[in-house]
């Protein structure tokens, strides 16, 4: 019995070595969808975090380039595909496939590697660059990004995607940075941040937050569904230009909890009535909040982000309002940009108060933020009467 237990035991732990070093299916959730592919342990590149140079990074990629990871490439493109995915989500779903590929934690190196192979794969142009310990990952992008290192390279520009990873805080005057230099194929995709829509989310990742506000005298309780998730897939988004923010939408459940209930609200009252509402909703139902003591940085929150955080600025405000009137009403605005504040105006049938004329046409300012006094429609801030703006956005239906 003794020598039976004890050829089992062998058979179970050579049966675990097998499984663990030979080909495997890895299946996981990815925001609602199921991924799956199969990986080879065995064929994992390693590289030593503690000797890392130019020689050793074109080391791995060189032997990188004979494994197999055609499955896993094929699984990302399906999702792709299938999602119709914008960049910056299948740059979220190269995450997470790297991390059950070569789990972060364990070697931070190999797992930013990994990224930039299977980006450079996916037919972007990735760059590495180089400092002693640290290795910092770009890809090529033409659009303006604001608060994330960037380097030039033959007149295109490429953009840090793993600046977070080091605290967002590299001196690159005591720290200067070395492109990698590898023999790779450039490839013509260019990497955008704009978001058209969102993932399929899990009707069980959703919660409730309620909306407590004032409007003409009047108490309101809204209860809104919002998706947490949102907070992830948003978390290392840089700041990009305001067209770029105003195409992202919010989820599914999260319009289908909020807009028939305003539409409800609106029935019957004029355009400039509903307008005004909007404006004061989007004005007392959160409290303000800088994102200097929220965030500790810069960042401007997307509609379903405003209403998830509990607290927003100017910025975020415009953004959500300008959402709600777009969603409503579809009509022209624009974005009005000054030294110390944001704000927005919006084309009515007939202008109240004190018109902004842009392009031959007036625009009646309508301030999402809450101020020291209680703005109407029409009504531009006291200090920002005589300052010079910026219209840094234009909407037209």
């Amino acid at each position: 019995m003794k020598k039976v237990l004890l050829i089992w035991c062998c058979i179970l732990s050579i049966s675990k070595i097998y499984a663990g070093s030979g080909p495997k299916t890895v299946q996981f959730l990815f925001y609602g969808d199921s991924i799956q592919f199969v990986c080879n342990e065995a064929q994992r590149v390693e590289i030593d975090e503690n000797t890392l140079s130019d020689s050793s990074i074109l080391n791995f990629y060189t032997t990188i380039r004979q494994k197999d990871y055609s499955g896993v490439l094929a699984a990302l493109k399906k999702y792709e595909t299938a999602e119709g995915a914008d960049d910056w989500l299948y740059y979220q779903l190269v995450r997470a496939v790297v991390q059950q590929i070569s789990p972060k934690e364990q070697n931070y190196i190999r797992y930013t590697l990994y990224k930039w192979y299977f980006m450079l794969q996916s037919g972007f142009n990735p760059m590495l660059s180089l400092h002693g310990r640290q290795l910092l990952f770009y890809i090529q992008s033409d659009e303006n990004i604001y608060n994330i290192p960037y380097r030039m390279k033959q007149d295109k520009q490429y953009v840090c995607l793993n600046y977070h990873d080091y605290g967002s805080n590299i001196d690159f005057e005591k720290t200067p940075f070395k492109e990698v230099e590898l023999p790779v194929v450039p490839q013509q995709r260019s990497f955008s941040y704009k978001v058209t829509k969102l993932p399929r989310f899990e009707t069980g990742d959703y919660i409730t937050r309620d909306l407590k506000f004032t409007v003409y005298n009047q108490d309101y309780d809204y209860q809104v569904k919002v998706n947490p998730k949102i907070k992830t897939l948003f978390a290392n988004y840089p700041t990009v230009d305001y067209s770029t923010y105003f195409s992202i939408p919010v989820s599914n459940a999260t319009h289908a909890s909020l807009i028939p209930m305003l539409k409800k609200e609106l029935k019957g009252r004029s355009v400039k009535d509903g307008i005004d509402y909007l404006m004061r909703f989007t004005r007392y139902a959160f409290p303000f909040e800088e994102d200097t003591r929220q965030f500790g940085r810069e960042k401007r929150l997307t509609p379903e982000q405003t209403l998830l955080y509990e607290g927003s600025d100017c910025e975020d405000r415009v953004l959500f309002f300008f959402y709600l009137v777009k969603e409503l009403y579809n009509r022209p605005m624009i974005v009005l940009v000054y030294p110390q504040h944001v704000t927005i105006a919006v084309k009515l049938e007939k202008p109240v108060g004190t018109s902004i004329v842009f392009n031959g046409e007036q625009y009646s300012v309508c301030e999402p933020t809450p101020q020291k006094d209680d703005l109407p429609m029409g009504r531009l801030l006291p200090q920002l009467k005589n300052m010079r703006y910026e219209v840094a956005y234009a909407y037209h239906p």
